[in-house]
């Protein structure tokens, strides 16, 4: 569970690595992914039908994924990992706020003011980095989208295998970006579509964009969406739940790692004083996310639910 966990938290440095723009990234990643897992359902013999109403669900959550990876990634590309993975992280408060909604329940008090303190977060770390205001807005956005998505699938993650809804939102999401594709070349000319293509066995293998893709859609995609199937079927719900938690964390870990993101973040621009509204919003997001994570571990909750509901695919 915890390399499904790393896997994902991934996603963020290779969509820095990548040197392609958002949109086009997203285009090549929903692609190869909806590849590889036709692949696997073809070997498999692993093919259902899908009703037309459910197959009109599905498609509705690969437009609005394809969406979350553009606002996701065009956040990284424009701020920085850690901003949008910390940004990221508030979706599942707005997934409280939203389930009760669409799949009529009712709200709780408390995780209103849970959701409350998670938004007074995201106000902290704007308020003291307005430099990095609209792409805290994409991500912001990312995390709205992403519990969205993740309510929709609710209705029918019983119904169907996770690969085969994968591949029904992969396969959508993929052509609902190729239309919106011809309306930004039209308004950003300039927009960076061809992958880099550098000698994977010369010195310039680091700036080999198809490497990453590849990467990025079969191991960061396909084959964490196994790993985490698997798990569900042997750990606990605390394991499972704490574990999903931490992706942001591992994330942030690793933009530190390869991309000394600590420098941008923790200290302010141009100094080596503590960005302290950084930390605190970060600190009560964080705070947010864990309280959450502790009134969920009840009696008689089901901690597979949440990788079930999102196929696999995070972010």
């Amino acid at each position: 569970m915890h390399l499904a966990v790393l896997l994902w938290g991934f996603t963020g440095v290779l969509g820095r690595a990548i040197s392609l723009d958002a949109p086009a990234l997203v285009w090549y990643r929903m692609l190869l992914t909806a590849i590889f897992m036709a692949a696997i359902l073809t070997y498999r013999k692993q093919w259902v039908n899908i009703q037309r109403r459910d197959l009109a669900q599905l498609s509705i959550v690969g437009c609005l994924m394809g969406l979350h990876w553009v606002a996701f990634y065009g956040a990284i590309k424009f701020a920085n990992i850690s901003i949008a993975l910390v940004c990221l992280s508030t979706a599942s408060i707005f997934t409280s706020l939203l389930d009760p909604l669409i799949n009529e329940g009712g709200h709780d008090i408390k995780e209103i003011l849970l959701g409350s303190l998670a938004i007074v977060g995201v106000y902290l770390i704007y308020r003291f980095q307005q430099f990095y205001g609209l792409w805290i807005a994409f991500g912001i956005t990312a995390a709205i989208l992403s519990s969205v998505f993740t309510v929709l699938n609710k209705k029918i993650s019983h119904k169907y295998p996770a690969r085969t809804m994968v591949f029904y939102e992969m396969a959508t999401g993929w052509v609902f970006i190729s239309l919106l594709m011809p309306i930004l070349f039209y308004y950003v000319p300039q927009t960076k579509f061809i992958p880099d293509s550098s000698n994977l066995f010369g010195t310039g293998w680091l700036h080999n964009d198809w490497l990453w893709l590849v990467i990025l859609s079969l191991c960061c995609t396909v084959w964490a969406q196994s790993l985490a199937l698997n798990a569900l079927k042997k750990l606990t719900s605390f394991t499972v739940t704490l574990s999903v938690n931490l992706e942001p964390v591992y994330g942030i870990l690793l933009a530190f790692l390869f991309y000394n993101e600590n420098r941008e973040i923790i200290f302010c621009k141009g100094s080596d004083n503590l960005n302290w509204g950084f930390l605190g919003g970060m600190a009560l997001i964080l705070l947010s996310v864990v309280l959450q994570m502790l009134r969920l571990l009840k009696p008689g909750f089901s901690a597979s639910g949440f990788v079930k509901e999102k196929g696999g695919i995070n972010p």
